[in-house]
């Protein structure tokens, strides 16, 4: 902690005092500090390690776009280490999510998924921008946009499946393939990239976006595919109501309409909406189904919090009602039977703050 003060220190040339300890990652450390003016200003210092030092060369130069999130004070690339404008303590999506207050569950949900609609919006023209901040800030790593993650599962897939015991149909390979087109160059925005309900704060300004270690541009498609899924990577995630989910899809998608004329027409939207469905589902495979052998909560201390088995066999059943992919939904209905079909859990629950009051069940 003391390194990461001094090096804060020569960044602000300001003394800095009261360090909190704000938790951060295995890739980061975050701290809270008073400067001697009497500012409050956030210190995140990284890690070494690939993954770390392209999550501050990605939060760096998102951020620096000056689009969402903090303000950025201070930067020394060497660390690395940044200094953030301090946000405070509001509320995230994810307090209100897991609270007792519908209104202001279903209210935090639009102001997320519209704020991120703008964000999407003032962005598409900027992407030379950013491509020029990530250079200043490269730690001699491809982009996010350049790491072909969505190729990479969709080659992993097969495997996983066998060794799971499911059988792979005919035309998986080549649907899997046109799958993936709804993560590249298919109508393109800046993204913080971890969008999960405990990373937007929920401020009397507004929507205030943290964590950009992932920012880079992809498709709208894949950011919009949380409003229905929902939250795709995410350790938040119980079931939506209908409507919310239905409202919430909306607010983002009319704040990208205006750049993307085409996402106006249904046919265009729901097409790409179901591959990103099933982009994320492939990925919540990937990484959650090694760790299903022994079921366990999504996170380690937040409660209430559904279990990894609850989550997945949800993301299942899910991707297994997808129109337009045969093969694809196929296997769903494989993985339901012959994985999740062993499994002694009680189905996905909806977020507490709608099931109180029955809210869950509306249309």
């Amino acid at each position: 902690m003391n390194e990461i003060i001094r090096a804060a220190e020569r960044v602000l040339a300001t003394r800095l005092s009261d360090p909190v300890d704000l938790g951060g990652s295995s890739r980061s450390s975050v701290l809270r500090c008073r400067t001697a003016d009497g500012r409050s200003v956030v210190v995140k210092a990284y890690t070494g390690g690939r993954d770390a030092l392209r999550g501050f060369t990605a939060e760096a130069a998102g951020l620096s776009l000056g689009l969402a999130g903090p303000a950025v004070l201070g930067v020394d690339r060497e660390v690395p280490l940044l200094v953030l404008e301090d946000l405070g303590d509001a509320l995230t999506l994810a307090d209100v999510l897991l609270g007792d207050d519908p209104k202001a569950a279903e209210e935090g949900l639009l102001a997320w998924a519209g704020g991120l609609g703008r964000l999407a919006a003032r962005s598409v023209d900027r992407r030379a921008e950013l491509g020029r901040l990530w250079g200043r800030y490269d730690r001699g790593l491809p982009t996010w946009a350049d790491e072909p993650w969505i190729e990479r599962n969709a080659a992993q897939f097969p495997g996983v499946l066998e060794a799971a015991g499911v059988a792979v149909p005919a035309g998986l390979p080549e649907e899997l393939a046109r799958i993936g087109t709804a993560g590249r160059e298919e109508y393109p925005a800046f993204s913080p990239g971890d969008t999960c309900p405990d990373n937007n704060l929920l401020t009397p300004q507004g929507l205030r976006l943290l964590d950009f270690e992932a920012a880079d541009y992809h498709s709208v498609f894949l950011t919009a595919a949380y409003c229905r899924m929902p939250f795709a990577s995410c350790w938040c995630v119980f079931a939506l109501p209908a409507g919310a989910a239905r409202r919430t899809e909306a607010a983002y998608r009319a704040e990208v309409v205006p750049v993307y004329p085409a996402l106006a027409e249904d046919a265009v939207w729901e097409d790409g909406m179901r591959r990103a469905v099933a982009v994320w589902t492939v990925n919540a495979t990937l990484r959650m189904l090694p760790r299903t052998v022994e079921d366990g909560p999504m996170h380690r201390t937040r409660r209430p919090v559904a279990t990894r088995r609850q989550v997945l066999r949800h993301r299942w059943e899910t991707a297994a009602r997808l129109d337009g992919l045969p093969a694809f939904t196929e296997t769903m209905r494989s993985l339901l039977r012959e994985v999740a079909g062993g499994w002694r859990v009680d189905p996905l629950p909806g977020y507490p703050c709608f099931e109180r009051d029955g809210a869950a069940h509306d249309g």
